[in-house]
């Protein structure tokens, strides 16, 4: 299953899905073998506004932050992802005559086990939080994936995620789309999103990295936002054997292209050697 190539298409609202879609049609007509990842936070926030439901965020003890999913939350995120993100992307896809099947892993597609209890810090203070509605992947149907390969088909994957209970629970897109990477054996795990790629300065669009080492454990330290749980995200992907990942910006001109050509930060594991 080599030569697979997994792209993470963020949900920051900058990021761009039409040029994200035609760059995987690009390199389907070459005859890459492409997974489309995808999240959906620019979505859920705006449809999360329409039908009235508060969005909040957790915070864990080491600086983490996360969506807390109440049941209500959970029913905007599925829609969101459903019925909102995914038929645009394959819609795009289908533009460019690229074949594809969105799945979620309310199709099977992904496993996850239910956080019990959720630390998060509120006030200066820990607390725990037992009606959060998100887990961690914890298995990926391979061979669903790789038999839409076979296929010609280009799989489109979100959360949720189906819990050891029968029961959807919401992930992180990004660590779901390592596990992804992983469960495929894939070449390259490419995660797109609202920034240049990791920064050496936040405030500092031009501190773009060449290569970020992170760390053996732990939330990295040295970024901030939601850079955090994707550096986790890749750390997975690493440790379970992906060879290659990237993160760059989904908000330029041909941003698969760019980034497999160089222009992306490389994640590597902190005690690997140049």
């Amino acid at each position: 299953m080599t030569g697979i190539t997994v792209i993470k298409c963020g949900g920051h609202a900058a990021v761009d899905p039409a040029a994200i879609c035609a760059d995987v049609a690009e390199l389907y007509r070459e005859g890459r073998r492409v997974v489309l990842a995808h999240g959906g936070s620019a979505e859920i926030e705006h449809l999360a506004g329409r039908l009235g439901v508060p969005l909040r965020r957790l915070v864990s003890p080491d600086g983490v932050s996360a969506r807390y999913t109440d049941a209500a939350t959970l029913e905007v995120v599925t829609m969101a992802l459903t019925a909102g993100v995914k038929p645009r992307l394959s819609t795009a896809l289908a533009g460019h005559g690229v074949p594809s099947v969105g799945l979620t892993g309310l199709d099977g597609v992904l496993r996850a086990r239910r956080k019990p209890v959720h630390r998060a810090i509120v006030d200066g203070r820990q607390i725990l939080v037992r009606d959060d509605h998100s887990g961690r992947v914890t298995s990926v149907d391979g061979e669903l994936l790789t038999g839409l390969l076979d296929a010609g088909r280009v799989p489109v994957v979100s959360p949720p995620a189906l819990a050891e209970d029968g029961a959807p629970v919401n992930a992180d897109a990004d660590r779901a789309a390592a596990a992804v990477a992983a469960a495929l054996e894939a070449a390259t795990l490419l995660l797109l999103t609202g920034a240049p790629g990791v920064l050496a300065d936040a405030a500092d669009e031009r501190s773009v990295l060449p290569v970020y080492r992170v760390p053996a454990t732990g939330a990295p330290a040295d970024v901030s936002g939601g850079m955090r749980l994707k550096l986790v995200a890749a750390r997975e992907a690493l440790r379970a054997g992906v060879p290659r990942v990237l993160v760059a910006d989904g908000r330029r001109p041909r941003p698969v292209l760019a980034a497999l050509s160089g222009e992306a930060t490389r994640i590597v594991l902190s005690e690997e050697k140049d």
